[in-house]
């Protein structure tokens, strides 16, 4: 019983390191990637949406973005929300397609992604610890109610903090290796 409520924080832990992972791909590096507009909310049909749902994203050139709209009438709406999505990315409308040219980025603007990404991996480090949290209260819970002994709750709680600590370490290697994509000129 106790080896299911680990088994529900490492997945909890799991679960917040691929939401972080898919948070780092929307951080630029310099170089066009279709992940860099994954954040991008469409107000289209009525409602709010993400752009994959509403367009096609491809990366054709190394500096470059074309987003194709699978409704015309939504071209200057995804431009709009493209521009106003705070990426520092100005889209151009070319007929039915829209091009985003992705700027080189200045090393002022670098180091301001390194602190999105430490801000990040902060949020990440603390959802970590939230799920851990949760998970001690219920093995002391199951201490409190005298299903487990003092011995087992110890073992428990020290696997849990082994289970913690390998997540954060999963975190910090992640943010290394993005953090020298970032700053790689």
């Amino acid at each position: 019983m106790l080896s299911s409520m680990l088994k529900e924080a490492s997945q909890q832990m799991d679960r917040n390191l691929e939401a972080i992972s898919r948070e780092f791909q929307g951080v630029r590096t310099g170089k066009a990637t279709p992940a860099l507009l994954d954040t991008v909310q469409v107000d289209a049909y009525g409602s709010r949406m993400p752009l994959k749902q509403t367009a096609t994203v491809t990366a054709p050139e190394a500096q470059m973005l074309v987003v194709q709209p699978w409704d015309t009438n939504l071209v200057g709406t995804v431009a709009k929300a493209i521009q106003s999505a705070d990426l520092g990315l100005n889209p151009s409308v070319d007929g039915n397609v829209i091009r985003v040219s992705i700027p080189l980025l200045t090393e002022e603007r670098r180091k301001e992604m390194v602190k999105v990404l430490h801000r990040i991996t902060e949020e990440g480090r603390v959802a970590v610890r939230h799920a851990r949290h949760k998970a001690k209260a219920d093995i002391e819970g199951q201490k409190k109610e005298g299903e487990i002994g003092e011995d087992e709750m110890r073992r428990e709680l020290e696997k849990l903090q082994e289970l913690t600590n390998g997540h954060i370490t999963k975190l910090d290697a992640m943010l290394e290796r993005k953090e020298a994509e970032v700053m790689e000129v």
